[in-house]
């Protein structure tokens, strides 16, 4: 089993995805003006209009309300990620951090309030656990 993809349900479909192009570089692919996908090499950020709701089952979602999963992108420089999305960024959570478990990290939220943490390993072992 492979994890794939992650979905993200918003009022805005196009204000999503203008954001996470911008932060991550990666052009968004649209299938429709409801459904976009950012794919990078090893998964995918699906965003998807509240109108797809629906087809799932009326009420499984609801944009805005996670407070419990982090989106996280691996990148070559965190503070250089975090110069760059000065300005665009609303809510910074942290500065970039060193974390206990080797990784240079900053924690935002986007514009629906979910949370992303772009990381850049630092240590050997973090380095060595995510060698590309």
């Amino acid at each position: 089993m492979n994890l794939v993809s992650i979905r993200v349900i918003t009022a805005d479909v196009a204000r999503l995805v203008g954001f996470y192009e911008r932060a991550t570089g990666v052009t968004a692919q649209w299938a429709n003006e409801d459904f976009a996908e950012l794919t990078t090499a090893t998964a995918t950020l699906a965003i998807g209009s509240t109108r797809t709701v629906p087809l799932f089952a009326p009420g499984s979602a609801e944009p805005g309300a996670n407070r419990s999963v982090v989106i996280e992108f691996l990148v070559d420089d965190v503070d250089r990620v975090h110069r760059d999305l000065t300005g665009v960024v609303e809510d910074f959570v942290n500065e970039p951090t060193t974390m206990p478990w080797g990784n240079r990290s900053l924690l935002l939220r986007d514009p629906d309030g979910n949370l992303v943490n772009f990381f850049t390993p630092v240590t050997p072992a973090a380095r060595q656990k995510f060698a590309r």
